[in-house]
């Protein structure tokens, strides 16, 4: 991973005990290590090794201040101290950018799991982006992506019809296409098996709403390869 540049971090600020602690870290990362810390490598997450008493001016803490507030000098319980306790914060333009792409995210994910019940096609993203501004859904650019998913579609229930249905398709697939169309359709895969003439064969069930872009996908992988939609 590629590490965030020092005009695109943000401040992680904590105060305690008449201190100011700063540490620039990846606000791409910040969601991920609040979740599960464990699995950040701190390398990659900030963006400096350094307690700052204020990073924008280069100004550090010595040692001393900063065992005497946290009672170590290990970085990482440092890092999850400031993280837990303090604040994030983002420049005017940081914070419109994040949102946006969150958003944007938020209506990706609805477009590809529901459908409208009466057309049972995908509703437009356009339409989802503007039945969420009806709403007047606020995005958050730090909360799970999952959680922001869940509050978003009970607003826009009373806006939009909202279906979340799943197809259940037989697809049967050549030889010489298998790596990139399993690859495609691992995580939706129920069954699996190959066939007596050297093709390969599985039963899936996604979404609804995405059902039709992947079977393209999978068309453009190889033309011969079958699918048949199956009752649920």
């Amino acid at each position: 991973m590629i590490m965030v540049s020092l005009d695109d971090a943000v401040l992680a600020r904590f105060e305690c005990s008449g201190h100011r602690f700063e540490l620039l870290v990846d606000p791409g990362i910040v969601d991920t290590y609040k979740s599960s810390p464990d699995s950040v490598d701190l390398d990659e997450f900030l963006v400096l090794d350094e307690v700052f008493e204020d990073a924008r001016a280069g100004k550090r803490h010595t040692e001393v201040v900063i065992q005497e507030v946290f009672g170590t000098l290990d970085i990482n319980a440092i890092v999850e101290r400031i993280l837990t306790k303090g604040t994030i914060q983002l420049t005017t333009q940081q914070r419109k950018e994040m949102v946006g792409q969150m958003r944007q995210k938020i209506i990706h994910s609805i477009h590809t799991q529901a459908v409208d019940p009466r057309s049972k096609s995908p509703h437009p993203k356009t339409r989802i982006e503007l039945a969420l501004e009806e709403s007047r859904f606020s995005v958050d650019p730090f909360k799970r992506l999952e959680a922001q998913v869940k509050d978003a579609i009970t607003r826009l229930k009373p806006l939009i019809p909202l279906s979340f249905e799943n197809t259940r398709m037989a697809i049967r697939v050549p030889h010489n296409a298998y790596g990139g169309v399993h690859q495609m359709l691992r995580e939706y895969q129920q069954r699996e098996e190959w066939l007596a003439d050297g093709n390969w064969a599985c039963i899936i069930e996604c979404p609804t709403a995405i059902k039709g872009d992947l079977i393209s996908q999978m068309m453009k992988k190889s033309s011969e390869i079958e699918v048949k939609e199956l009752s649920s």
